[in-house]
Formats: C-alpha cells, structure tokens, sequence
C-alpha cells in the first residue's frame, strides 16, 4: 500500500530530515521523493510505503501535521489512490 506525502512552505535546514525520522521511526519506506525550491519556498512530493507502518495510518498523519506545525510547514499524507482522484485532469 502507498501514500503521498506533500510538504510545502518557506525553505529552512531540515525539512527532509524531519520528515524522513517520522517515516523511518513509523517503518515507513520512501520509494521516490521529488523537491523543488521556487525563490524561497519549499516544495516536496514524497511516494511511500505504508504495508509495513508501525502505527495506525490516522496517528502517522498527525506526527506529520504536528511537525508541518512546529516547523511551519503544510505536511499532508494521503493514500495514494485518493491523492490520484483528486488530482485527476
């Protein structure tokens, strides 16, 4: 099973690292991760793997809002065929 994970917002020191610990503590794989800075904002697209996450999917959502809160970011996870529904053209 796989997720999306978006993280956007103004560019600072240690955004992939904070992101990537909440994910290897969760036991969650990263399988492509695309980041862009555009002036001074930040931009990352993650794909993951979720098959074999340590904790409930809702309880890995909010470890990632919470640190998109204490570094002022918008970190969101979506399962991947939702993410693909809603960005469909």
């Amino acid at each position: 099973m796989r997720a999306v994970i978006t993280v956007i917002g103004k560019d600072k020191v240690g955004i992939i690292a904070a992101v990537s610990n909440i994910l290897a503590e969760s036991d969650v794989n990263i399988l492509d991760i695309s980041q862009t800075i555009l002036q001074d904002v930040f931009t990352m697209i993650m794909l993951v793997d979720i098959s074999k996450c340590n904790i409930p999917f809702h309880n890995l959502s909010e470890k990632l809002e919470a640190k998109g809160v204490e570094l002022c970011l918008k970190i969101q996870i979506q399962h991947e065929d939702i993410f693909n529904s809603m960005h469909r053209i």
